[in-house]
């Protein structure tokens, strides 16, 4: 029983220190996302969260290594969204359908990853350039869509000159406009990109683009 006590206090030690570290990167998240890498503010940070400056610079190191390990997690996400379809158990067709319907939905789901990312290409990805697990992150994304795209090659269902990264910048694109440019696109032609009504409509829009420019000429 003497042992037990000391392990018991180090793993909620842990438990409570993992709290704390997403605590934190939920509430940064935010911060980045609406503030950019500039405005935001590792004080304002501390106040929202259950923990202080000091403890921020302990579990990060300073504000660009919260913000490095901000933009990581966002990818690590979506990335790991991507991973999870069980494209293997599907044909081709209905595996780019899938992969294209969880970009979509988790770009929806995640407007805080596409301020991110809009941050970060106003700097040019200076920071992210300094992530080397983000290459790895969105390799293994475009492997996912390479295999598929090879099985429909070889069964004659898609054309032999698509590249794997083009169809990824396709998804990715069509899910980043709605989300990013909803505003912008419903003053200028008053038609909401978000609006629950025609969620279907641009989800089947989107699949059936790309799956339509995959098709065998």
């Amino acid at each position: 029983m003497t042992g037990q006590a000391p392990a018991r206090a180090e793993v909620d030690r842990r438990r409570d220190a993992e709290r704390t570290r997403a605590d934190i990167l939920d509430v940064a998240t935010e911060e980045f996302a609406n503030r950019g890498y500039g405005g935001a503010r590792v004080d304002e940070i501390a106040a929202r969260t259950r923990t202080t400056k000091r403890m921020i610079y302990y579990y990060f190191g300073g504000k660009e290594q919260l913000y490095l390990a901000v933009l990581e997690r966002a990818y690590a996400e979506i990335r790991a969204a991507e991973r999870g379809v069980e494209v293997d158990q599907l044909d081709p067709v209905a595996a780019i359908r899938r992969i294209a319907d969880v970009t979509f939905d988790h770009h929806e789901a995640h407007p805080a990853f596409i301020k991110l990312v809009g941050v970060e290409n106003a700097q040019q990805a200076a920071h992210m350039t300094h992530v080397a697990r983000l290459v790895d992150l969105n390799s293994s994304a475009v492997d996912v869509l390479r295999g598929v795209l090879a099985r429909g090659r070889r069964e004659g269902t898609f054309r032999d000159d698509v590249d794997a990264l083009d169809i990824h910048m396709m998804i990715s694109a069509f899910c980043f406009f709605r989300v990013a440019n909803r505003h912008t696109f419903n003053a200028l032609f008053d038609r909401d990109l978000l609006d629950p009504g025609s969620r279907a409509h641009y989800r089947t829009m989107l699949a059936e683009m790309v799956v339509g420019y995959l098709g065998r000429r």
